[in-house]
């Protein structure tokens, strides 16, 4: 997957599920790891540190 569709799913994901996005897709990695499929799961981390981007950082 490219760097526009990685960012362009990641934006389209957190607009749909809010910051509950980021933990799908932590879980999705998690599952595809766990089942052998390593190229997959570094797609969703990628996707993962996308919405992080997206989000911004953590306010106190």
């Amino acid at each position: 997957m490219r760097e526009i569709e990685i960012h362009n799913y990641a934006r389209q994901l957190l607009e749909a599920h809010g910051a509950k996005a980021i933990a799908e897709a932590a879980q999705n990695a998690i599952e595809l790891e766990a089942r052998g499929e390593a190229e997959l799961a570094r797609t969703w981390r990628h996707i993962e540190d996308a919405m992080k981007l997206m989000r911004g950082p953590h306010q106190s």
